[in-house]
């Protein structure tokens, strides 16, 4: 029986992962195939070297549970808010854009359903969400 490895890099969900893999076979002689060495990891920086200074990030959002407002806008799909195209305290007009959602590599413009204030914001640009999450309460 001959025993091959394989190294492979898979990516899931935006993530890389690097796999070892068995490959079992037969064989009329019985032996194992030896798998190449690995690679050392890459050597970080030293500390003393500056780190990278982050953009500053969007204000947190409002937990869902804590959104205020007549009417909660939710998500009419799973997926990955593209842009906030709106703030609280904004007046909105009927049809207005208040969230971009890619979905399906799809860019889906959530709107206002009528005039109002925007009372509350539960989401921020990179979040991903699901079908039925809040995004914007408006009152």
């Amino acid at each position: 029986m001959i025993l091959i490895m394989k190294n492979l890099k898979i990516t899931v969900n935006g993530r890389i992962y690097d796999v070892q893999v068995e490959e079992v076979g037969s064989s009329a002689a019985s032996s194992y195939v030896q798998a190449p060495a690995a690679v050392p990891a890459p050597v970080s920086a030293p500390a003393s070297a500056a780190a990278p200074v982050e953009p500053a990030a969007a204000p947190a959002p409002v937990p869902a549970a804590a959104l205020t407002g007549k009417e909660i806008i939710k998500s009419p799909m799973p997926g990955t808010i593209v842009k906030v195209q709106v703030a609280v305290g904004d007046t909105v007009k009927k049809g207005q854009v208040l969230v971009t959602l890619e979905a399906m590599k799809m860019e889906n413009e959530i709107q206002s359903p009528h005039d109002a204030v925007v009372s509350s914001i539960a989401v921020r640009q990179g979040d991903s969400v699901n079908s039925g999450d809040p995004l914007v309460a408006l009152s």
